[in-house]
Order: C-alpha cells, then sequence, then structure tokens
C-alpha cells in the first residue's frame, strides 16, 4: 500500500484478533432495486454492460464462490465495522468489539474496508435481492451519518468521515506524515462504498452522506496549489479521480470533474501518455487505480491523453509485467520490464492489483469492443488467479492476499506477507479482502455486454441474461472449462435480425458454432469476434465448441521457463506436501490428459510422474506452476550410465548414434521436438534427427541421425517407467532404443531391440 511503510511492521503493530460463527443460511431470491440513472452520457463507449441485476451466475464454480462470499456478508457484524469511525467522531460504540489487522484502533488507515463492505452490501442486493445486505448497508450508512454529523462538537470539519483524526491530512498535505497512514486511500473507498448504495439501492441518506464527504475533498484540496498537490499524490490515494469522475457522471455535477482532475499524477502520467515504461519500482497497486481513473476521465471529458494514459498502461502491465495467471508485481511492486522468472517468490501477484486490472480491462472494452485481446486477458486473470484465491474450504469465503509461485508454493500457508495466509472474520482486512468482497459479488458482470441490438458473449459461464429492455432472454449452459462447449439458448421476445458477437479466443483453433444442430458459415478466427446474424425464433440454441490443446507460456525473461495451459486454464502440478527448492525439470511431451470429464493430466517431471490439474483448484497441496522446460536433454542409458551421442562428433545424413561419456560436447544434447504425442530428437550439434537404418523394423538394426524429412521412423514415444527411466519407442517399428549386446562399453553403438526388460532398454532424460 503505502511507500512509506512497510505492510508487515504495521500488521505487527496493529496486532490481530479472530472470531468465527457458522454462517446464515440464504434467504430466497426476490426482484432487485433498479440502479439509479446516471446524468450524463459517457464519452466513446461502444459496448455497454449488463446492470447487475440483469445477469444470473447458475450452479458452478463462479456461484460457489459468490454463495461463500454471501454467507460472510450476512454473518459480519456491522457495529464492530463501525467501531472506529465512531470513536473516532466521538459517539458511543455500542459495545462492539474492536477488530484487528488493518481495522485495529491503532492501525494507520483503518476504516478503509468499510467501503469495500458497502460496496459489496450493494452488489449483492442488487444480483440477488438479499434484504439482509441491503439492510446491512443502509444501517451503516445511517450510522455513518451520524458520525458526520457530529462533526463540529469533535472539531472536524463540515463533511470530514474516517476512523482518525483529520490532522492527518494536515501532516499529508505538509509532508509531514510518519504514521503510515494513506488518508486519502480510505477516502477513496468511503467514498466508492457510499456511490454504490445510492446506485444500487437508491438511497438517498447514501447520497447525502457521499456529497458531503467529496465536498469536504473539495475544499481540502482546492485551498492546495498544484505543486503542493503533486507532492502529495507521492502518497497512495487509491482511485481518488475515478470515484469522483463517476460522481461527475452520475450526477451531471462539473464540480466533482474538476476535483477528480486534481488527482491527475503527472509523474506516472506523462510517461505512459509518452508510451513508456517506468514502472519498475513503483507500488504496484498505488498506480492501477489511477489508470482506472485515467480511463474514466477520458469518459468524462473525451480527451484522448487520457485514453492513451489508461490503454499505455494496460499494454505495458499486461505484455512485461504479468505472470501466467494474469497477476502482476511481487512483494507489492513492478519490477524491470519482463522480469518474470527472475521473481517467482511467494510474495506475487497481489490480488489487489488484479482485481483492478480486470477493472480496468472491462473500462477499455467498452471504447474498443472489437480488441478480442482485453478478453483474453480478462479469461485468463478472472480464472486462473481471482477463482482461486477464495478458499473453497471456507463457508465464509476468505481469500489470501498474494498468490504464491514459487516452486512449492502454497494458497493459505505460510506468514501473511509470506505466501498467502488466508484472511479471517475480524482480524485481517487487508485490501485485497476488501476487493476480494467487491470481486466475489460482482462475477458476473462481464459476462455479456451490448452495442445496440447486438449481444456480446465475452465470457463462458453458466449465467442466465434477461435482457430486459428488448425481452430477451439468454441462457447459458456449460461446463467450460472441463468442456470445450457451451450452449446459448435464446428465448423470449427475439423476433427480428439482430447480431450474436462470440468471442473466439486466440488459444483456440478449428472453431464451430452451430444453431439447433445446424453448422454455420461463419468466420470464426482465433483472436476475432464470430458475428452470427439471423432472423432470430424463441428457443433458437447456439452451439460453440472451442477446442483446447496444451501450450507452454514462456516467461517473458527466460524461454527455457514456463507455466503449462490448456486452452484457456493454467495447469499447475500437485506436489502434496513435499518441498521444492528449485523449478522442477518438465519433459513437455509427456503431458498426458487422463480424464475426458475434467482437467486432469499427468506428466514427468525430475524423472517422477506428477499430477496436474487447473491452478484455480489447486488448494490444499504445496504447488508449481512454472517449470524448467530446457528445450535440450542428455539421454543417459540406465545400464551403463553413458550418453547418446553421435559417432565422431559427425553433421552428416547417416551418423552413427553410440554410447559415451557425458563429456559436454554438443553433440551428447538433444532437443526434444513434441510432434503430437511424440516426439523427435534433435541433435544440438548437427541439427539431424534420430531415426532408424532404412526405416527398418528389425530387431539390432542401427540407430542414426538424419535429414528432418518427416518419415515415420523419426518419431519417438516416450513410456514413463515410473522410477526416473523411460523407455522410447520408435513410432515406426515400435522397438525400443537399446544399445548393441546390452553393453556398457565406451562407444557402443545404438539400434532398435524388442522390449526383453533389459536396462539397456531404458534412459534417464537429464536436462541440461
Amino acid at each position: 500500500m503505502s511507500s512509506f511503510v512497510n505492510r508487515r511492521r504495521l500488521l505487527q503493530i496493529a496486532g490481530a484478533t479472530a472470531a468465527a460463527s457458522a454462517a446464515r443460511s440464504f434467504i430466497g431470491e426476490s426482484p432487485v432495486h433498479a440502479a439509479t440513472p446516471s446524468a450524463r452520457a459517457a464519452i466513446g463507449v461502444l459496448a455497454q454492460p449488463f446492470a447487475l441485476g440483469q445477469v444470473r451466475l447458475t450452479a458452478s464454480r463462479w456461484l460457489d464462490n459468490q454463495n461463500r462470499t454471501r454467507n460472510y456478508l450476512r454473518f459480519v457484524d456491522v457495529d464492530r465495522l463501525l467501531y472506529n469511525f465512531r470513536a473516532n467522531h466521538r459517539l458511543a460504540t455500542n459495545g462492539a468489539a474492536a477488530n484487528g489487522g488493518w481495522d485495529a484502533p491503532t492501525f494507520p488507515f483503518r476504516t478503509h474496508i468499510q467501503g469495500h463492505f458497502l460496496t459489496a452490501w450493494a452488489q449483492l442486493y442488487a444480483v440477488t435481492g438479499d434484504t439482509t445486505c441491503r439492510d446491512k448497508a443502509t444501517y451503516m450508512v445511517a450510522e455513518l451519518a451520524r458520525c458526520q454529523a457530529n462533526n463540529s462538537a469533535v472539531g472536524f470539519n463540515t463533511g470530514y468521515l474516517s476512523g482518525y483524526p483529520e490532522s492527518d491530512f494536515t501532516a499529508l498535505e505538509q509532508r509531514t506524515l510518519t504514521n503510515g497512514n494513506v488518508p486519502y486511500y480510505t477516502i477513496h473507498k468511503t467514498l466508492a462504498g457510499l456511490l454504490d448504495v445510492w446506485r444500487h439501492l437508491g438511497s438517498t441518506q447514501a447520497r447525502d452522506v457521499l456529497l458531503a464527504l467529496a465536498g469536504w475533498v473539495d475544499r481540502r484540496t482546492g485551498r492546495l496549489s498544484g505543486e503542493q498537490m503533486q507532492a502529495m499524490l507521492g502518497t497512495e490515494f487509491g482511485g481518488m479521480n475515478a470515484v469522483l469522475t463517476d460522481l461527475h457522471l452520475h450526477t451531471g455535477d462539473a464540480r466533482w470533474l474538476t476535483v477528480a482532475r486534481r488527482f491527475d499524477h503527472a509523474a506516472v502520467f506523462d510517461p505512459l501518455a509518452s508510451n513508456q515504461d517506468k514502472l519498475n519500482g513503483l507500488h504496484a497497486n498505488t498506480q492501477v487505480p489511477k489508470w482506472v481513473g485515467a480511463a474514466r476521465e477520458y469518459k468524462a471529458t473525451g480527451t484522448t491523453r487520457y485514453r492513451d494514459i489508461a490503454t499505455n498502461a494496460w499494454n505495458i502491465c499486461v505484455g512485461a509485467h504479468t505472470y501466467a495467471i494474469g497477476g502482476n508485481s511481487q512483494a507489492e511492486h513492478f519490477r524491470a520490464p519482463n522480469a518474470i522468472a527472475g521473481y517467482l517468490n511467494k510474495d506475487t501477484c497481489e490480488s489487489c492489483n488484479t482485481f483492478n486490472m480486470l477493472t480496468l480491462t472491462r473500462e477499455l472494452f467498452e471504447l474498443d469492443p472489437d480488441r478480442v485481446a482485453l478478453f483474453d486477458y480478462y479469461e485468463r486473470a478472472w480464472l486462473n488467479q481471482m477463482i482461486g484465491q477464495q478458499n473453497p474450504a471456507d463457508g465464509h469465503g476468505h481469500i489470501t492476499y498474494f498468490t504464491p509461485l514459487n516452486p512449492g508454493g502454497r494458497r493459505g500457508v505460510g506468514p501473511a506477507w509470506g505466501g498467502g495466509t488466508w484472511s479471517t472474520d475480524y482480524g485481517t482486512f487487508w485490501c485485497c479482502q476488501g476487493t476480494g468482497l467487491e470481486m466475489h459479488t460482482r462475477l458476473m458482470d462481464s459476462i455479456y455486454f451490448h452495442r445496440d441490438n447486438t449481444l456480446i458473449v465475452n465470457l463462458f459461464v453458466p449465467s442466465v441474461l434477461n435482457w430486459s429492455s428488448r425481452g430477451i432472454t439468454v441462457t447459458q449452459t456449460t461446463s467450460y472449462p472441463n468442456s470445450d462447449t457451451t450452449t446459448l439458448r435464446v428465448t423470449g421476445n427475439v423476433s427480428g435480425s439482430w447480431a450474436m458477437n462470440i468471442r473466439i479466443p486466440s488459444w483456440t483453433t478449428g472453431v464451430t458454432i452451430s444453431v439447433n444442430g445446424v453448422a454455420q458459415t461463419v468466420a470464426a478466427t482465433p483472436g476475432s469476434y464470430a458475428t452470427l446474424s439471423r432472423s432470430w425464433v424463441s428457443g433458437d440454441t447456439v452451439t460453440v465448441r472451442l477446442p483446447m490443446r496444451i501450450t507452454m507460456r514462456a516467461a517473458n525473461d527466460n524461454p527455457n521457463v514456463a507455466a503449462i495451459t490448456y486452452g484457456p486454464v493454467v495447469l499447475s502440478g500437485d506436489y502434496g506436501d513435499s518441498a521444492l527448492t528449485a523449478l522442477p525439470s518438465l519433459i513437455t511431451s509427456s503431458i498426458t490428459r487422463t480424464s475426458s470429464s475434467s482437467l486432469s493430466f499427468t506428466a514427468t517431471a525430475n524423472g517422477s510422474t506428477v499430477d496436474l490439474g487447473p491452478f484455480y483448484d489447486a488448494h490444499g497441496h504445496n504447488y508449481t506452476v512454472y517449470w524448467n522446460t530446457s528445450r535440450t536433454a542428455r539421454l543417459a542409458n540406465a545400464a551403463s550410465g553413458l550418453v547418446l551421442g553421435i559417432q565422431n562428433m559427425s553433421t552428416a545424413d547417416g551418423g552413427r548414434a553410440l554410447q559415451w561419456h557425458d563429456s559436454g560436447t554438443a553433440d551428447h544434447n538433444w532437443e526434444m521436438v513434441t510432434d503430437g504425442n511424440a516426439v523427435r530428437f534433435r541433435n544440438a550439434h548437427s541439427g539431424k534427427v534420430l531415426g532408424v537404418a532404412n526405416m527398418s523394423t528389425a530387431d539390432n538394426a542401427t540407430i542414426l541421425q538424419w535429414s528432418d524429412n518427416g518419415t515415420a521412423d523419426h518419431r519417438w514415444t516416450l513410456l514413463d517407467q515410473g522410477d526416473g527411466t523411460h523407455k522410447i519407442r520408435n513410432e515406426h517399428s515400435g522397438k525400443l532404443l537399446a544399445i548393441t549386446d546390452n553393453s556398457t562399453a565406451v562407444g557402443a553403438f545404438a539400434i532398435q531391440a524388442s522390449d526383453d526388460g533389459t536396462a539397456d532398454n531404458r534412459w534417464r532424460i537429464v536436462r541440461n
């Protein structure tokens, strides 16, 4: 959070308390309150999201996450959340206990979490009609209004509302603040929460408290010079430019846009406007909310510089600072461009950063709805990090702060700052716990968009869309990503011609789209939107198949370090309780799917078989996401221990393969080139591939190198023996790679032989 404070030390100072309680049962679904409309239309918006209440999740991993968060939101004691506000504004605390962690009475930026609760309660009411959440939100707002009304008795200025004294802002302005507080960061959360309660619940009291607090911000910042303001922006201030621009758009009052633009941070915006990557060393989550604000300021003003700042920031962050799972940052900070493999630590991928990057992605998509890369990224981060950040074994849906990417990482284990301890009911209240509440109450908000009369389908999730303005219902049924197929059934007042744009992810090939079982002739190029235009009839069912395959996503800074992906899913290795001190060496050609109904795979790494599965389900065990995938290896014979090479280091066709001491010469290194379910062994010295003399199928036929002309004898399959060795079978002859007469002598030639169980038929694949 703040560049002036060490969060680890603050948590130690603040202490922590914990409490637990069984979650209350769910209430039934009920009609939701319509969001209050904005007074001003946003500039440049081409695609519109649907309101939260128009999209409902159905049974799925996503709905499970939402329900666990719902349990917690219904459980939490609002009076405990009000403790610091009431104490600071000198009102009775109603006998409530104080919280621990980042909301402890001694913690510098206490009362940041309450704004997140307001947003989450409001969102869940909009989504489900949960009146318990509605009532908690309105109760908190009423009590915040009481706090605000007592300012004159306390000596605070009109409109002020916080859990710490107003004097912290004086120290902030004078650059003498030394207690680690980030005052405007907390004010941003309160403003955003109040705005969401106004929008989603129609609460005029939330509006009044919000406008009074925003007015206080205006008066406080309006008296500063430009130089003073820019100096103050060196302390984290959240998304003040974003929420104040939202307030401008929602009310139509230009006053709030003026205040928002005071929070334009020149030191960050100027390089981004010039498309310069100056992120190295910056605290990551301090920056991303500013980028969201820039996108919204473009929508409010039409000033292209704001759009360029937001777009360039997204391109730079996703292209040069993002891990395979979609998260960014290490120890909360950006590192040098493309520094990924060098920073696979316990404290990678702060959840807040990813949450805010998803928000930025939505903002940019509204401006550029033809850019598939935006939702290719959104899906990657939303699926692989954010779904898995929540503890599925916890009825309150607690989350991790970081997502560890070190070899042998584990969610929920270790010190909070060392690798992802779970949040608790009352003892943590980290920033990521707050964004987690928001994330898991709006998981449905980006599945569908619309562009005039065109429906845009971005995500493949079991859900129901109520396109109420057109009287159309779209029901999406799928087990994606376990399967590669989704169906969209269109019912209601569907008559007439209109279009459905379906995202075709860049990772797929051979897409098929059918309507009512009839294949459609539509362009469905990976990395584009397929447009299905037709005169619809109620009951029409669209089936989309997006074939998936294994690919390796290499780290930007090291092509020999990579993550495994299957379609959109990052796979991780399950290492149980075993510790890892380094990245396992993976034989990429060994990755095999073992189930047709689930994403279960196996692979060979460090000579042993390891189970692979979706990283979002990697809970309760140590894992690795990245692997050493060095493309060359040495083939060591299990009988002799000698390595396979080429006679006299020949580079000619027909050079014979033999075994020799591991002298480190280039002809001992073999590149394993994946070829379907097989591999070709290409010699690193000669560039030739390993084959069988005259394509023979006989025992004792000579093994030699030859030009890679695609003949069947150049293909070999690896048979894992479970003891760190492999049998290497020729796809053409069915014979095994072996050594003449089972010899252990230096210079003995390689042959093919029947599988007689001798040790010379087994090989250790030693990664370089």
